[in-house]
């Protein structure tokens, strides 16, 4: 009778995202948004919209601005004339995800206003330019449209190898580079789809207590491809 070796238990411990912005990694992709966020408080205008796809590192440089300005943060879908008094006390305030919808456009454009008039900052962000965006204040359209907006772009090959490698680094995980190229070369472009294949190869490495192998990686690749498949 051949015997299997003890079963190794995986524990589904949520793994937290480093924010900081020592954790931002820059490319060509992003730089014009970084460049923004260093440019801070020597903006030209008050207020700024950076403008980018899902997954791509917006939420995080959102942070890493919040971090430096003392901002406070809310989102589109909540503001409320609250909003207004929070803008005026910490003298800066972040508005995230315009394209989910804004749930009070004369808020939104009263603080743009405060901003510019009281030399306070805003910063917004959306995965849509404002020309997209449905918006039915025509002033608050024509403001948004004014505004200073840099994108940042779908991850190109170089950073997502370079985030790749921070990921695995944070799970105390070694991983030869052919197989960080590997996993780059055929995973989708976006954040969050890194996120997902380290953390599967986490799970599987542990769990079979096997080395992280291009096959190791092909094998999770495959399982959140077809996961996503069932569910869709």
């Amino acid at each position: 009778m051949i015997r299997s070796g003890p079963r190794q238990f995986v524990f589904d411990l949520p793994h937290r995202p480093a924010l900081g912005a020592e954790d931002f990694l820059v490319s060509r992709s992003n730089a014009a948004a970084v460049a923004l966020v260093d440019r801070w408080p020597d903006w030209v205008l008050s207020s700024a919209l950076v403008v980018g796809p899902r997954s791509t590192g917006k939420t995080h440089l959102a942070h890493v601005w919040r971090l430096r300005s003392q901002a406070a943060g809310i989102s589109a879908g909540a503001l409320a004339e609250s909003a207004i008094h929070v803008l005026q006390y910490s003298r800066a305030l972040l508005v995230e995800d315009l394209d989910h919808g804004i749930a009070d456009e004369r808020v939104l454009f009263h603080l743009l206003n405060i901003a510019r008039e009281h030399n306070l900052s805003v910063l917004l962000t959306s995965a849509r330019p404002p020309g997209e965006l449905e918006v039915a204040l025509p002033d608050l359209r024509s403001r948004l449209r004014a505004l200073p907006i840099v994108a940042i772009e779908m991850p190109d090959e170089a950073l997502l190898r370079a985030v790749l490698v921070k990921l695995f680094a944070d799970r105390q995980l070694a991983v030869e580079p052919h197989v960080i190229d590997r996993i780059a070369l055929h995973m989708e472009r976006s954040m969050s789809a890194a996120a997902a294949i380290v953390a599967e190869i986490d799970r599987r490495a542990l769990a079979l207590q096997r080395k992280v192998t291009r096959g190791l990686a092909a094998e999770a690749m495959a399982a959140l491809h077809n996961g996503s498949e069932a569910q869709s």
